[in-house]
């Protein structure tokens, strides 16, 4: 799991099926996120907001996480901080 600060959103009118009704966020991870080089696109089911630091789920946990284990998705906001020591 990453923290990341979200940065904008993408809208996608032809998409795979199982992604209808996704929202589509783009996250650019904080600095020092083991692994977390890029800005990457997370499917966002907490109601986080531009500007918002999120909590990101990658791989089959971000599918868990969605309840959509059978969806193409790798990345998922799961969270938003309220506060973290350290984070910043």
């Amino acid at each position: 799991m990453i923290v990341g600060s979200v940065v904008g959103s993408v809208v996608s009118t032809k998409k795979n099926e199982k992604l209808i009704g996704c929202k589509l966020m783009i996250v650019e991870p904080m600095e020092g996120m083991a692994g977390a080089k890029e800005r990457l696109i997370a499917v966002d089911n907490v109601g986080a907001g531009i500007g918002e630091i999120v909590l990101v789920a990658q791989g089959s946990a971000a599918r868990i996480g969605c309840a959509k284990e059978t969806a193409p998705i790798d990345a998922a906001i799961v969270g938003i901080v309220d506060s973290g020591t350290g984070i910043y």
